[in-house]
């Protein structure tokens, strides 16, 4: 998915607002606005049926070069695993797969690129995942 501004704001983001001593958890309007501009750009990408049994999942996050080199790693915020909860919580949510528990395999990077964008590979039981 190649996107000029990737959206930075993570999961570990919901708030929690506490009401007649109850805790009611929300996403503030960043985080809701991360995961819309999330689920509409994979929306294009949905397989007509979720991937059934086990998932090896690929996911390069290239931010803007900037002042940087190619492919240099990005080591500022946000974290790579809060990246990646809100992306798999909207794969999971458009069908990709029945839940994300079946991503058996990881592999992810954050690098600086040109062609700035997330850009994922999976692949299921059909692909000979076993």
């Amino acid at each position: 998915m190649p996107m000029k501004k990737i959206p930075t704001t993570t999961h570990q983001q919901k708030q929690v607002h506490v009401v007649k001593g109850k805790p009611i958890f929300y996403e503030p309007n960043d985080l809701r606005q991360a995961r819309m501009t999330l689920m509409d750009n994979l929306a294009r990408f949905c397989p007509p049926k979720p991937i059934e049994g086990m998932v090896k999942l690929g996911v390069k996050w290239q931010f803007p070069l900037k002042n940087h080199e190619e492919n240099e790693y990005k080591t500022t915020k946000p974290d790579l695993d809060n990246l990646m909860k809100l992306l798999q919580d909207c794969m999971t949510q458009l069908g990709f797969w029945e839940d994300d528990r079946y991503v058996v395999s990881l592999h992810t990077e954050k690098t600086y690129n040109e062609l700035s964008g997330i850009y994922i590979q999976i692949e299921g039981d059909e692909d000979g995942l076993a």
